[in-house]
């Protein structure tokens, strides 16, 4: 499997980095479980993202901006509105990656979720989140394997929808879209987070 011969270089290779942000709903203004693979100009949220793993990634990032230009298309589709000579405008023509990272939930204070939140705090277009595997490699997949977790989403009326994750499944967020990684109780919980810009 693809996304399990990522997994041991991504062990080797993963150094949390510790960054400072508003805190969101849950108070929690230092976050250190995330590896930045790709910042936000002006190095938002921190000025040295992992070069090594973002080269390991490339391919799966390219997949993924392919799935996001496709998903976002159909989605605003009908928002493009026509001009007076008959042109579409507002026409997507490109998704650009403005900040990436990989995120390890544990069971431990402030490294099992990330409650509700919006992604770049409003100023980017949408996120993809794709689910990672279970770590084998470290220790046995048993001790592991992840209770809790998945990703909870809220459709601006309260409604809670929530999901559940496995390997290899892929989360569209579009932009402004309040949502949360639920809380894992035990294991490792591992995720890829893809920031969008759409021109």
């Amino acid at each position: 499997n693809y996304l399990d011969s990522l997994f041991p270089p991504l062990l080797q290779n993963f150094f949390p980095q510790t960054v400072q942000y508003n805190g969101g709903i849950a108070k929690v203004k230092t976050w250190k479980i995330s590896c930045y693979l790709e910042v936000m100009p002006g190095g938002v949220p921190c000025t040295n993202p992992n070069e090594t793993l973002l080269q390991l990634f490339l391919p799966l990032l390219s997949v993924c901006n392919d799935l996001f230009f496709h998903w976002y298309r159909q989605q605003h589709a009908c928002n493009q509105t026509e001009t007076s000579n008959n042109k579409k405008s507002q026409k997507i023509t490109q998704v650009k990656r403005v900040m990436t990272f990989i995120t390890r939930y544990r069971p431990n204070p402030g490294e099992e979720a990330l409650l509700k939140h919006v992604d770049g705090a409003g100023k980017v277009d949408g996120s993809v989140v794709v689910a990672l595997p279970i770590d084998r490699w470290s220790a046995s997949e048993e001790e592991n394997a992840f209770e809790g977790g998945g990703l909870t989403f809220w459709d601006g009326k309260s409604k809670e929808i929530r999901y559940d994750t496995k390997s290899g499944d892929v989360a569209f967020i579009d932009r402004a879209v309040w949502h949360q990684a639920n809380p894992i109780t035990k294991g490792t919980r591992w995720a890829l987070v893809i920031f969008y810009k759409v021109s």
